[in-house]
């Protein structure tokens, strides 16, 4: 039975962080998010988030507020559960703008789970059948500053750390060097150099933090540089995963072809959506790859709906979800919740089973398609 697009609803959606959070691209101040809500004939609402990250997609939320605004015109009068269908009109108005179309992907597999009567996990196939807990990140600074809030974070509970590099050899191992020295050698410890690195400052990093009992990096190089992740992946003693240079299946399928890593590191704003985001996970079934879901800077909203996605395959096995922590404001309603230890849980309610409180839309500003 269709759902069809009766109107849609773009909000620009700004939420101040508590701190800047710096990685090697730069620092953020704020999360400029956008929510598009699609409002069918037959009385079903849904409901996406996307958090564009324009040193690394490319995007603003100007300019998704101005592109959601043609997607919107195309879709309005579409059957909201041929998600495929939808897709393909999207991706024939404008190439690239993954992060805009996953708000859309989002809404429209709400839509969908909603008209199924199940919760979004259940229509994807998935199922309750691990314990998803979220890691925290320690933001780009000084040795002293990233030690202490490495300690904050094992202190309480989180059950992994993940850290932000990308500068010099010297520099990072510094960093790595006093985290170690303040949570012990045990704690599950993950790094990220955002492609902060060149080929040869990759490697002589990578085997200088070897002794560091360090899980995975992600993106050690520049995402262009992709062809050289196999000699980056050869001489590090350090699992390598993908994350910006993976945006969808098609790269997903490249970066397995070249024996280039480890693990791909899916985020619904890079892959387009879940629609895309599920061929990932198919590239990487085949190819004996392991999964990471992650985000940029989404409300509950956008992260439920990662946790969703998250119960539909077992590949997928470390979950990087903490951007709700790093807000000032929640304007969700509903949705997933943070636990003790960095536990994630959602309940069963139907679809995505989140919204953004009306009272908090009403401040923002808005277009109606």
């Amino acid at each position: 039975m269709p759902a069809v697009i009766s109107s849609i609803e773009i909000y620009k959606l700004s939420i101040p962080l508590k701190q800047p959070f710096v990685i090697s691209l730069g620092p953020q101040y704020d999360a400029d998010n956008i929510i598009v809500v699609i409002h069918t004939k037959e009385g079903i609402t849904g409901w996406g988030e996307c958090s564009p990250y324009m040193s690394i997609n490319g995007e603003s939320m100007d300019t998704c507020f101005i592109v959601g605004q043609y997607l919107a015109k195309a879709l309005k009068g579409k059957d909201a559960t041929d998600i495929e269908a939808c897709t393909k009109i999207m991706d024939s108005i404008i190439t690239r703008n993954e992060n805009i179309k996953s708000a859309f992907d989002m809404a429209l597999y709400d839509i969908a789970a909603q008209q199924a009567n199940l919760p979004l996990y259940r229509f994807l196939g998935g199922s309750k059948n691990k314990v998803i807990s979220t890691d925290m990140t320690v933001g780009l600074g000084s040795p002293e500053k990233m030690a202490k809030e490495a300690l904050e974070y094992q202190q309480a509970g989180f059950p992994s750390i993940k850290v932000k590099l990308g500068t010099s050899t010297d520099a990072d191992a510094e960093r790595i060097k006093a985290i170690r020295a303040a949570i012990g050698h045990e704690h599950p410890l993950r790094i990220d150099a955002n492609q902060g690195w060149s080929v040869e400052t990759a490697i002589a990093t990578l085997q200088a933090l070897g002794a560091y009992n360090i899980e995975h990096c992600e993106e050690p190089i520049a995402r262009w540089n992709f062809m050289e992740l196999p000699q980056v992946r050869t001489n590090s003693p350090i699992k390598i995963m993908a994350d910006e240079s993976c945006f969808d299946h098609h790269d997903a399928a490249n970066l397995a072809r070249i024996n280039a890593v480890d693990y791909f590191n899916i985020k619904l704003g890079k892959s387009g959506g879940i629609f895309n985001a599920l061929k990932i996970i198919e590239t990487a079934k085949a190819n004996h790859i392991k999964l990471q879901v992650g985000c940029f800077m989404e409300s509950r909203l956008a992260i439920t709906a990662l946790v969703h996605f998250a119960y539909s395959s077992d590949l997928i096995m470390h979950y990087d979800l903490d951007t709700p922590l790093l807000l000032k404001e929640d304007p969700v309603v509903g949705g997933m919740v943070f636990k003790e230890n960095g536990i994630v849980e959602i309940d069963e309610a139907i679809g995505i089973g989140a919204r953004i409180d009306e009272s908090y839309l009403r401040k923002c500003e808005k277009v109606e398609i």
